[in-house]
């Protein structure tokens, strides 16, 4: 089960003093707003801290607060914690001071290990102290290439240090979903046979510095992945909301494994200011509102599908996350997995 409790009739933001929110799939996709996101974030930080946490290496934080305040969000740079200033705190410790490191990536990347006085290069020739990789639209195979020449040797036999600003495999745009730096982090990868250390989501240090960074003591975090988004909330000990209006849908959800299961599931941003239906169990069927479930054997059974899809999937998967069993052990039905949420 989720690793943060859910009191009755409470809305998710009850009780929370800072929203740490993901921007792809969450705010935007591509240019563009998620519907209800803007107006729902401007309502939730009428009276709380409102942050915003990204993998996106491609861009500066100021140039991501402009992007969010012609959004129609009022955002400073401060306001960003982005997966390349979490990928030179780790370089920090990994390099001396003022080493030549080849990055490949944009001009967020670029620009955040410049301001930590580091030199920039492209080309392994100019014998770089470490590689920095984070995703950038114009990323193609001359980069990657020079990262692999650099890359050759091991560490453990001398080689350099390898970061990687974040893995996902996937990013959403405005036309649909594209490959992330995941996969370009694995052509690396594939031609040097080594594996990158990764700065940003899930693992810890970004949340971290996002909480110290807005005196966070009950935070909430918004996602819409869960492979890193939910998972590296969780490990950091920070509640968490799944908003099924980017990457991850319903079929993710049912599948979660315990660690990447979210404290909510929200159809979009709305719901932040809505009472949470609570989630109750008895004599084996799970109850969400007037929708039910319960799970028998290897069958997941719906006993009354409600009026709501939303609250049908939030009593799927907490019958399949209850018995601490993987999906493909169930037979489920269809109607669990229906998709009428929006997405990219």
């Amino acid at each position: 089960m989720a690793l943060f409790g859910r009191s009755a009739g409470r809305p998710p933001l009850e009780g929370v003093d800072t929203v740490l929110a993901d921007l792809d799939g969450v705010v935007y996709a591509g240019s563009g707003a998620i519907p209800h996101a803007v107006d729902s974030l401007i309502r939730a930080a009428s009276d709380r801290r409102l942050g915003y946490i990204t993998n996106n290496a491609s861009r500066t934080d100021a140039s991501v607060a402009a992007h969010l305040r012609d959004l129609g969000l009022p955002t400073e740079p401060a306001d960003v914690v982005t997966s390349p200033q979490a990928a030179v705190r780790l370089l920090a410790t990994r390099v001396p001071a003022g080493s030549t490191i080849l990055v490949v990536g944009g001009d967020g990347l670029v620009s955040e290990i410049e301001k930590h006085g580091f030199v920039v290069t492209r080309s392994a020739r100019d014998r770089p102290a470490a590689v920095v990789q984070g995703f950038a639209p114009e990323v193609g195979w001359t980069q990657l290439a020079e990262a692999a020449f650099a890359l050759a040797t091991p560490e453990d036999d001398g080689g350099i240090p390898w970061i990687a600003t974040n893995t996902d495999w996937t990013i959403p745009q405005a036309r649909g979903i594209a490959p992330g730096n995941g996969t370009l982090v694995s052509a690396v990868h594939t031609a040097v046979g080594r594996l990158a250390t990764v700065a940003g989501k899930p693992e810890v240090p970004i949340f971290e510095e996002a909480v110290a960074r807005f005196s966070s003591r009950a935070p909430l975090f918004l996602g819409d992945r869960l492979d890193t988004d939910i998972l590296g909330a969780n490990r950091a000990g920070i509640a968490s909301a799944l908003v099924l209006t980017g990457i991850d849908r319903p079929k993710h959800v049912l599948a979660a494994p315990s660690g990447s299961q979210p404290t909510y599931v929200l159809s979009d941003l709305r719901e932040l200011h809505e009472p949470y239906p609570e989630v109750i169990r008895k004599d084996g069927v799970v109850r969400v509102r007037d929708a039910r479930v319960r799970v028998d054997g290897a069958d997941v059974s719906i006993l009354a599908a409600g009026g709501s899809q939303i609250d049908l999937l939030r009593a799927g998967a907490h019958a399949i996350w209850d018995t601490g069993r993987q999906i493909f052990g169930f037979r489920v039905p269809d109607r669990l997995y229906a998709d009428p949420f929006h997405r990219p």
